[in-house]
């Protein structure tokens, strides 16, 4: 599909031979439609040209000739120069590609030979999969759908929370109060009450804490006791982890957590002491990170034992070697913000290139917080995801009881089973990742307004609509004149940018992009479908509307999809 954006850059470099790329970073989309399509910022130049943005815009102005463009028009705002692209060239453009594209409308080659590593989801064995934990789900999981679309080579990584001084304290639980819990039949809530009434122990008794310790210490030196339970907790965790993974359709391509890298933390240390950076501090191992002015960043315990710190650099390394990656993005709540800046700084010692170094990324995310104060599993105190996904569920399955009871059992398991999933799903995604969560029941499955169900209820409209007509009308039937009125070009030059808003959510790596470019198009096609009758007498006109709704129905379910949300083929 031609890319406006590019040609009239290419018009600007010319006109002031300056490089087109830099020029195309800095083309906009104006928020009002009516001060055209594209909008160049000339104060951009203003220091490097050293005159004011209005005369550099009046300078380019004149030297472009749109002659055999498809520039419609050229206008100056202040210090902005606007383009206008015709019209009929953009729904010419769009439509063709839709024919051409079809279900992989959008799709693109720009990460093709590019690896992009995602570290996601990665729950903390022997706990619940809470609420916080869905948030890095959901995200880590866009990521990867949109990396993917737009052609990188992507590797999705659960770095499960399977090591540390934790297991300690669950393995000294499990030996003294091991017989009490039925942990075979409900691992999780078992295991954590034992985690629960592990740490009450260890808060009053300091001994209690310095067993947990040596039972972890066990564990590293392979005591066949510690480790069995090890993969006993570890096993029973990934089954009841994989009950919410099946409902969200989540997928990774490694379970390697960080009981893989325990025996690769030797290797970390070797390097890092070669460097003679690795110093000694009250017995334990450091790298000082003083003139970062960051605290030290610590490798080995007094004891000897490492912490998540050493095995993170074990992942880096492993990493770099096994995929050679181009980012490696770290899908982690806000509050490892220190951590990842220790780590990514530790890991340049480690010798790896300066792609894989450059390409450390921590996308980082607010917390979850409860109505009454903050989750703790230590306290018990957390909202599980299955839970919170059947509620969600149930709750839309009494809605269709109640205003569709004449659909069949599967009909509503399906939808029920879409909606529920989608409304927090979206609600997830909808809100910069950046921001904190004050977690509602009300607010996640409210299905009015800007959500999950609005999007699948306007893509129910276009299917019916289509399934009325029964057959789409061949591209070379369509009168592309028919679609000249502003609710269809509002229409058409959504999905124009389908490309650019998918490219855009991944340089920001922000989910949330997409899902409001769902809402844009899905309240752009409701104005049009409430102001534009589309099965008319006129056969020109009801073709035209019928494949701009054809289009919007391939875009709204694929757009969602990369979300994680699936559309029903009815409401």
């Amino acid at each position: 599909m031609k890319n406006f954006k590019q040609e009239i850059a290419n018009k600007i470099s010319e006109a002031m031979e300056i490089d087109k790329e830099e020029i195309y970073e800095y083309i906009e989309v104006p928020k009002d439609s009516k001060m055209g399509d594209y909008a160049f910022p000339c104060f951009k130049l203003a220091k490097e040209l050293k005159k004011s943005p209005q005369i550099i815009a009046q300078d380019i102005k004149e030297k472009i000739n749109t002659t055999g463009t498809d520039i419609e028009k050229i206008e100056i705002l202040g210090g902005y120069l606007n383009f206008t692209i015709s019209k009929i060239k953009i729904i010419q453009e769009v439509l063709k590609e839709i024919e051409l594209k079809k279900d992989e409308y959008g799709k693109s080659d720009i990460g093709k030979n590019k690896t992009i590593i995602v570290e996601y989801s990665s729950p903390n064995i022997a706990k619940p999969f809470h609420i916080g934990h869905l948030r890095t789900t959901l995200i880590g999981k866009a990521l990867y759908d949109i990396y993917k679309y737009l052609g990188y080579n992507t590797i999705g990584i659960n770095h499960l929370g399977d090591y540390g001084t934790q297991f300690g304290k669950m393995i000294e639980g499990y030996k003294r109060w091991g017989q009490e819990y039925n942990i075979e039949d409900n691992p999780i809530e078992e295991l954590t009450k034992i985690y629960v009434r592990i740490n009450e122990l260890c808060k009053s008794d300091e001994s209690v804490l310095e067993d947990c310790r040596e039972n972890f210490k066990k564990l590293e030196e392979g005591d066949q006791y510690c480790v069995e339970l090890w993969k006993k907790f570890r096993d029973l965790s990934l089954k009841e982890f994989y009950r919410i993974y099946d409902l969200l359709d989540v997928k990774f391509d490694s379970l390697n957590g960080e009981a893989f890298y325990s025996d690769k933390t030797d290797e970390v240390i070797e390097i890092l002491e070669k460097t003679g950076k690795l110093i000694e501090s009250n017995g334990a191992k450091i790298i000082d990170l003083e003139d970062k002015k960051m605290p030290p960043c610590i490798i080995c315990k007094s004891n000897g034992s490492t912490i998540y710190a050493t095995r993170d650099l074990a992942a880096i390394l492993y990493r770099a070697r096994t995929y050679d990656f181009d980012k490696c993005l770290y899908v982690v709540a806000y509050e490892q913000n220190l951590h990842f800046k220790q780590v990514f700084e530790v890991a340049k010692l480690l010798g790896i290139s300066e792609k894989c170094q450059k390409g450390l990324e921590h996308v980082s995310y607010g917390m979850v917080h409860l109505k009454d104060g903050k989750m703790s599993t230590r306290e018990g105190k957390v909202i599980k995801v299955e839970d919170l996904l059947n509620e969600s569920i149930s709750r839309v399955k009494e809605i269709i009881e109640e205003k569709n009871p004449e659909l069949t059992k599967e009909e509503k398991e399906d939808i029920s089973t879409k909606v529920g999933i989608g409304a927090v799903v979206f609600n997830d995604l909808s809100g910069s990742r950046i921001k904190d969560e004050i977690f509602d029941w009300d607010t996640v499955l409210n299905f009015n307004g800007e959500t999950g169900p609005y999007i699948q209820y306007t893509y129910v409209r276009t299917n019916s609509i289509l399934k009325k007509v029964n057959k789409i009308p061949e591209l070379e039937e369509i009168d592309f004149k028919e679609l000249l009125n502003e609710d269809a070009i509002n229409i058409v030059k959504l999905i124009y940018s389908y490309t650019d808003i998918l490219i855009s959510a991944t340089k920001k790596n922000e989910p949330s992009i997409l899902a409001r470019y769902l809402i844009d198009l899905s309240k752009a096609f409701s104005t049009f479908y409430n102001d534009n009758k589309i099965i008319v007498e006129n056969k020109k006109t009801q073709d035209a509307r019928i494949y701009l709704t054809y289009a919007t129905n391939i875009v709204l379910k694929n757009a969602a999809n990369l979300l994680g949300i699936k559309m029903p083929e009815k409401m």
